[in-house]
């Protein structure tokens, strides 16, 4: 393993890391990302407060508050009848969004890509061919828990979200999906094969938590009302005057809300109005039981903005680095929704030469606009507010401040170096040496390759 995000894996070939998107990272690598950047955040920043990886917000342990009550509304409400989207955990929202697609196929959601299910397929019978011949193993129970927290890859994946590369492409003999691939148990292939969504792991197994997380990329995990509304919003309300400060119609937003709380497939056109729909945005985000940058990380977020400049945006991308998956995804479609609206802010000219109105939307009114919904530790009364009103006034131009910095720096705050990714594969060399081997093939085998040497791979 060398220095300049240059490594060499166990054949002697060597591989020069070059910036990724983090959604290009496997689960396996995401998560150790999330390690690597909490280091760095306390031993090269001082945030000047106590700093936690925040957790999906469907293992968060209910207050007995709360617990009590779920039950109450339990038995008021028909399981049925229970909101699909809106006031609820952003993870539980993505899992009713996939019980809706596979509601709509008819068939059982499968998490391996269509184009996958012959090669798939025809693995998986040889497996189980294999199988017949061994002892009998039993497999791990990680199966019974898969993802109920997470999405398949969206017809509309943004051109930044890569997809799993096809199995065909990879190199080594057989691919594989997960760490437990790599061993000699040929049983918990099946297994690895359902785990390019991520799976929930048992907190009695913590210390075997990575021998169930995917060497693939996890699928973009965003809110289908979330994208929904950005799709909307980016074909018909761009150059729309005021967008989201304008008022809309409460009853028409209610019945939008209704339809995506009830799993309807709800189509948005050009015969819903522009305001409707970016109310319904700001709703959805708004009534977050946890806010997209979580309540654990707001005062950090904060804090950021008592450091040097140079230092400012660094600390806020390992700080996007904690996110889970799909708030980090949930944030980067919507700050790269926000960035376009930014973009059409002034007045400017079309391709014929007419002048074309601008948005009047900058991204200080954005953030002015999106922050206190994005970043919060909890909603206050008035009469809180009242009270200490001059402190809340300050933490307010702090999150428009951090709202906004992302906004205007959205694509590099999402992409990883070569210096941290370095640090993620050392971290599991010590580990699981295989899998960084594996994890080197697969990117030398993803790069295009120009006059290079023998044994080394350069990528454009």
């Amino acid at each position: 393993l060398g220095k300049h995000g240059k490594k060499e894996n166990l054949s002697g070939r060597s591989v020069r890391l070059k910036p990724v998107a983090i959604q290009s990272l496997s689960e396996l690598e995401r998560v150790r990302l999330q390690e690597v950047a909490y280091n760095r955040l306390h031993q090269d920043y001082d945030l000047g407060c106590q700093i936690t990886i925040p957790k999906d917000g469907q293992k968060r342990k209910k207050s007995l508050r709360r617990k009590l009550d779920s039950l109450a509304k339990e038995k008021n409400k028909d399981k049925d009848n229970a909101p699909q989207a809106f006031g609820i955990s952003l993870s539980q929202v993505i899992a009713n969004d996939r019980t809706h697609r596979q509601r709509q196929e008819g068939q059982r959601l499968d998490p391996i890509p269509r184009e996958e299910h012959k090669d798939s397929s025809d693995l998986v019978s040889s497996i189980l061919q294999f199988a017949t011949k061994r002892p009998t193993k039993e497999l791990s129970s990680s199966n019974s828990s898969l993802s109920s927290t997470s999405e398949t890859a969206n017809e509309s994946t943004s051109p930044n979200t890569p997809e799993a590369a096809p199995r065909a492409r990879r190199r080594g003999g057989m691919s594989v999906d997960s760490i437990t691939d790599l061993d000699d148990n040929q049983s918990r292939l099946l297994e690895a094969l359902q785990l390019s969504l991520p799976a929930e792991t048992p907190s009695k197994k913590e210390k075997h938590r990575d021998k169930r997380l995917s060497l693939n990329p996890i699928y973009r995990q965003v809110p289908r009302v979330v994208d929904s509304c950005c799709q909307h919003l980016e074909k018909y309300g761009l150059q729309t005057v005021g967008i989201f400060r304008v008022g809309s119609s409460k009853k028409r937003v209610r019945q939008l809300r209704e339809e995506f709380d009830r799993g309807v497939d709800v189509q948005l056109d050009e015969e819903h109005s522009v305001h409707d729909v970016a109310a319904l945005l700001k709703e959805f985000l708004r009534d977050m039981p946890d806010p997209l940058l979580t309540k654990e990380l707001y005062t950090a977020f904060i804090n950021t903005m008592l450091m040097e400049p140079e230092d400012q945006q660094i600390a806020t991308q390992l700080l996007v680095y904690l996110l889970p998956p799909c708030n980090s995804d949930t944030l980067h479609r919507l700050l790269e929704f926000l960035h376009t609206v930014a973009q059409h802010a002034h007045d400017g000219y079309d391709k014929d030469g007419q002048e074309v109105t601008g948005n009047k939307m900058t991204s200080i009114n954005l953030a002015t606009i999106f922050g206190p919904n994005l970043l919060h530790k909890q909603k206050s009364s008035d009469k809180e507010f009242s009270v200490q009103s001059s402190a809340r006034a300050e933490e307010s131009t702090a999150v428009i401040a951090v709202v906004q910095r992302m906004i205007a720096t959205f694509e590099d705050l999402f992409m990883v170096s070569p210096d941290l990714q370095n640090e993620v594969l050392m971290s599991l060399l010590e580990t699981d040496p295989d899998v960084v081997d594996y994890l080197l093939r697969r990117k030398a085998s993803q790069c295009q390759v120009v006059s290079c040497l023998p044994m080394t791979i350069t990528p454009l």
